[in-house]
């Protein structure tokens, strides 16, 4: 019985660190298309197929085409947030290659802790 116990008190453990990692914020600031963030900055297709480490990361495969609505600045330049259908979430720009810019300038703006939730089964993850 202990032993059983000791394996749910694990996973338990593992659950909690993930959905903590999970709701952390990635940069402070973001760069858009518009203040709000809703206007498409571009039309990128992946080059690589891509699996995110969790609910906020966009998954893709080579070929697919991606409208991309901000980039994280400042710290992690390397991640930008678009949308595939009807999925959203971010992605490491080197696996994608743009093939139309649709804004003529971007804005720096400050991301909120709402930029980087999960959404699991129809409820927002809070940290």
């Amino acid at each position: 019985m202990p032993r059983i116990l000791d394996q749910r008190i694990l996973l338990l453990v593992i659950s909690f660190s993930a959905s903590v990692q999970s709701t952390k914020v990635l940069s402070e600031w973001k760069k858009c298309g518009d203040l709000e963030c809703e206007k498409a900055m571009s039309r990128v297709q992946a080059t690589t197929d891509y699996l995110g480490p969790d609910c906020r990361y966009l998954n893709f495969k080579t070929g697919e085409e991606i409208i991309v609505y901000s980039k994280l600045s400042r710290e992690n330049e390397n991640l930008w947030a678009g949308s595939k259908g009807k999925d959203f979430g971010y992605f490491p720009r080197d696996a994608v290659k743009v093939e139309e810019v649709l804004i003529g300038e971007e804005v720096e703006v400050l991301t909120k802790e709402t930029d980087f939730l999960c959404l699991h089964e129809d409820k927002y993850t809070f940290e």
